[in-house]
């Protein structure tokens, strides 16, 4: 069908726009048709994703479902569309996060209680989420890239726990202070390339014909753009805050997909324009992954705040998916792709958890949580089950791409330290036995043992239907993407490989 693959990202990457627009004259009153309109709209951009999935064509390696039309002449930029193995993983994730979000929602507003702006917020957010992955113009991806800046501050800064204004406003402060950069290199990148173009498919075909110091300047605006979104080590202090402050949705949105927008920039624009500047920086990339591996970790350890002993460990879990990315081969490529993945369902899920938590017993201090497997049993059995995915156990989602990206690690591209990575490879496997530490440390302190004197006599309700319907997509995709990693693999090793053998073989 020759229409539905030159509208089909458009439709489900807009559609949650303008939903977003009608939902402003539905009356704040008609609670149940505003979260009834807002699912319908998520569930119809997830039914078009859901058929470019069984459209799309996955022996190719080139774009699919592409549109390239004039945008603004003024500056020479288009509107340049399209999805392959390396966006495809992450679009489709967007896509499912989102309805599982507003189906959690349903009777999970935080206060203030005003489910319409709520809402709106999110559907815009989920349009930035979903252009960012897609375009393929650097100002089309700027625009998205900073669509997601405006919804996620304000879903932290009006409904965010006690510190919500600080955070909000540390979240927003450092990632404009690095898409500034992003933009100047974007700018650089336009001026620098013959004929001038925005285009990231013309630009990483044709390559830019610059000076070994000009490449390594303009790597440097983007890995500052790229690496605080991600957030890389010493960039991430924003991220503990955000995430403890803000509100259940915001923290699983944070973690599951914006935190990818950084990690894809990597990937998609600064390794395949600029390879050479890439092949500089990718020693640095390495060691600052592997010490947010360690920090992350070690942080983790210290924590009685549950939801941020999860916001610490995602800085170590991004450490792996950057050391994959620092590799600068096909392999450590796909591992990462696969790590954001992982990433995106684990601690989503494991944010929902910290949510459901703290609605039952008002407190996220883990001391006070103990006794869990005797009091919500079910609840805590999903619990255990997503933390040793987390922790990287194999058969669940955790293990093969932290696995994959060691692995990476022992065999870089040629022209790397393959001895300075070898040792990246070491201290990424001791933060492995961490994470392990830290994650059944947790576990043993907040589900096993008696219930705490507080609690004695008091009944807590079990999983209720709307969190069954919110989780049983990830836990089922946390079992299935350990057991059949090939369900992502496949789908990016067909882009990957040729792609990046290329760039660095």
């Amino acid at each position: 069908m020759e229409w539905f693959e030159d509208s089909a990202l458009s439709i489900a990457t807009f559609v949650p726009f303008i939903g977003a627009l009608i939902m402003l004259v539905i009356p704040k009153e008609k609670e149940d048709w505003l979260k009834g309109f807002a699912l319908a709209v998520s569930l119809t951009s997830l039914a078009v994703g859901i058929g470019i999935l069984f459209q799309y064509d996955y022996g190719l390696s080139g774009l699919q479902f592409e549109v390239n039309v004039p945008w603004i002449s003024a500056i020479n930029t288009r509107y340049h569309v399209g999805i392959d193995g390396i966006s495809l993983p992450l679009y489709a994730l967007t896509l499912g996060i989102v309805v599982l979000c507003i189906l959690y929602s349903w009777h999970h507003f935080p206060e203030p209680h005003n489910p319409k702006m709520f809402l709106i917020l999110l559907l815009i957010l989920e349009t930035g989420m979903l252009g960012t992955f897609v375009a393929l113009d650097l100002i089309l991806f700027f625009v998205f890239f900073e669509i997601v800046l405006l919804p996620m501050y304000f879903l932290i800064g009006i409904w965010g726990g006690a510190n919500r204004k600080y955070a909000s406003i540390k979240f927003f402060l450092f990632t404009l202070f690095g898409s500034a950069f992003m933009l100047v290199s974007f700018i650089a990148m336009y001026f620098l390339s013959q004929p001038h173009t925005f285009d990231i498919v013309t630009l990483t075909e044709q390559g830019l014909d610059i000076a070994r110091s000009t490449g390594i300047w303009v790597f440097t605006g983007l890995f500052l753009g790229f690496a605080i979104k991600v957030p890389m080590w010493p960039f991430h202090t924003w991220l503990p805050d955000a995430h403890t402050e803000a509100p259940t949705v915001g923290s699983v949105v944070l973690a599951a997909v914006l935190l990818k927008l950084g990690t894809y920039g990597f990937v998609r624009i600064g390794l395949p324009i600029l390879p050479e500047a890439a092949a500089t920086w990718a020693p640095w990339i390495g060691l600052l992954a592997v010490i947010g591996i360690i920090y992350g970790s070690l942080c983790c350890l210290a924590q009685t705040d549950f939801k941020r002993l999860i916001a610490f460990s995602s800085v170590g879990h991004m450490g792996f998916v950057m050391l994959g990315i620092a590799t600068l081969t096909p392999t450590g490529i796909n591992a990462a792709i696969f790590g954001m993945v992982a990433h995106g369902v684990v601690t989503g899920m494991l944010f929902f958890l910290a949510g459901s938590m703290h609605e039952r017993y008002h407190t996220r201090d883990i001391p006070r949580l103990g006794g869990m497997i005797n009091s919500i049993p079910r609840l805590a059995g999903v619990l255990v089950l997503i933390s040793f995915a987390s922790l990287g156990l194999p058969a669940l989602a955790g293990f093969p791409g932290e696995f994959t990206s060691m692995l990476a690690a022992f065999e870089p591209a040629p022209g790397l330290d393959a001895a300075a990575f070898r040792v990246f490879l070491i201290v990424a496997a001791v933060g492995t036995v961490l994470t392990a530490g830290y994650m059944l440390y947790m576990l043993q302190r907040v589900a096993q043992g008696p219930i705490p004197s507080e609690w004695e006599g008091r009944r807590f309700h079990d999983i209720n239907s709307f969190e069954y319907a919110s989780w049983t997509p990830l836990i089922i995709l946390t079992v299935a993407l350990g057991v059949f990693p090939g369900i992502i693999f496949n789908v990016t090793n067909e882009t990957v490989a040729p792609l990046f053998t290329g760039i660095f073989g």
